[in-house]
């Protein structure tokens, strides 16, 4: 394949991850030991807050007055939209039964879990959208009890604008803690909470640390990594918006890949030569975050044709993928390894981060050539079920028993051979696995 590297990254996402892993199991450790008690410790420590821990009705309330009503309603029409997503979502997951072998019945059925933890970020940037985002399509699912926690801010606790939509969308427990110590606050059922059937939402490299240890005991969504786009534009593309786009998300952190992949050299030329003023008029903290991204970890590729564009995308299998080219049915058809697709200059990442519906919590690092992001699925269990009539059950049980002879598994054997003898008295039935 034909690739110029007109930008090739020194770095990659998992250049600086460095060995958190030590410190996160040695908190978890403390906390599942000590208890509530520890867990506050560290609250006390990391956090630096000794507010109201679990929010009652008059602290929601409280600081949902403090939200603009501007704010709420576009709050609101997030929230709308990544409900009705999600409601389609589930209906996508149906009950079934078939008659595999006259008399024996099998069927599925998709139970939701009873307790879900959502983490949401609210560190360096209040993540709004990421309590509508995993909030919303827990409450869609069915769960019984969906628990948030946010991270407090010191002498003021979690951002009002937070409370607001975590509770807008359904949260039945809002936790301000934050870090190691609310991942295993909802994993261990501290605080009187309900222990976590699955942790979901993003966080810095503890939280994910602390959500890759306790996987297992505990579903989670995914692991994730640092936030990473890419945009695939031909020469038809405008390399302002292309530009734009690709700062918008460099913001994200200094260690968030974006990477430009097209068929155009002027337009990769043009957008390279756009970038830098528009990272430098950003406020300082985006602008200094952008400015390491695409320094250290941003790649502009020329390939030379559409097709090696779309091979290309598949191989770096981004958490976001835009696509600003012609004919955007052939690049929908064609693209197989990406978290999330935004199709035509009228879409942007941003977009599905904030407000269309699509869930903004997928899969980072390469994942996306192998599972999706955030759904209503992922707070479900596909169970199967069968049932059979005795007459079901003969054919069945023969061959049970003789490929579980094959096998060298005769107890397993014996519980079919148990049932033909009872069953069919008085016929012989041959259960051996030789011929």
């Amino acid at each position: 394949m034909a690739r110029t590297y007109l930008k090739k990254a020194d770095l990659t996402s998992s250049s600086d991850a460095g060995d958190v892993r030590a410190t996160v199991q040695q908190v978890l450790d403390d906390i599942e030991k000590g208890g509530d008690k520890t867990a506050l410790e560290y609250a006390k420590k990391f956090d630096k807050y000794e507010g109201t821990l679990k929010l009652n009705r008059a602290d929601i309330d409280a600081a949902s007055a403090l939200v603009p009503e501007k704010l709420k309603r576009d709050i609101q029409f997030a929230h709308a939209n990544v409900k009705k997503f999600a409601e389609a979502q589930k209906e996508t997951l149906k009950d079934i039964s078939i008659e595999v072998v006259p008399g024996l019945t099998a069927g599925q059925k998709s139970i939701p879990v009873q307790a879900a933890g959502c983490y949401i970020p609210g560190g360096r940037y209040s993540h709004i959208a990421s309590a509508i985002m995993t909030v919303t399509t827990a409450k869609v699912a069915g769960v019984d009890h969906i628990m948030a926690c946010s991270p407090p801010r010191p002498g003021v606790g979690i951002a009002p604008a937070i409370v607001y939509a975590a509770d807008l969308c359904g949260a039945d427990t809002i936790l301000a803690m934050g870090g190691i110590q609310a991942i295993a606050s909802m994993t261990f059922g501290l605080f009187d909470l309900p222990k976590a059937d699955i942790l979901v939402g993003p966080g810095n490299q503890f939280v994910a640390e602390a959500k890759r240890i306790l996987f297992g005991r505990v579903g989670i969504d995914m692991f994730a990594g640092p936030t990473d786009s890419l945009i695939l534009a031909d020469a038809t593309a405008d390399a302002d918006i292309v530009a734009a786009d690709l700062v918008g998300q460099a913001e994200h952190g200094y260690n968030s890949p974006v990477w430009l992949v097209t068929d155009d050299k002027a337009l990769a030329e043009k957008v390279m030569e756009l970038v830098p003023p528009l990272i430098a008029d950003l406020p300082e903290l985006n602008s200094k975050n952008a400015e390491a991204a695409w320094r250290d970890y941003a790649e502009v590729i020329v390939c030379d044709n559409r097709e090696e564009m779309a091979a290309t995308s598949d191989e770096y299998a981004p958490e976001h993928l835009t696509v600003q080219a012609q004919d955007l049915p052939w690049w929908l058809d064609r693209l197989a390894c990406y978290g999330s697709l935004f199709l035509g200059e009228e879409t942007t990442v941003a977009f599905g981060d904030k407000a269309s519906g699509t869930n903004h919590v997928l899969p980072t690092s390469g994942a996306a050539s192998y599972t999706g992001g955030l759904s209503v699925h992922k707070y479900m269990k596909i169970v199967t079920w069968q049932q059979a009539t005795r007459e079901g059950a003969k054919p069945v049980a023969e061959a049970t028993a003789r490929i579980s002879r094959l096998e060298g598994m005769e107890g397993h054997a014996r519980t079919a051979d148990i049932r033909l003898a009872k069953y069919f008295p008085n016929e012989t039935f041959d259960l051996t696995s030789e011929e």
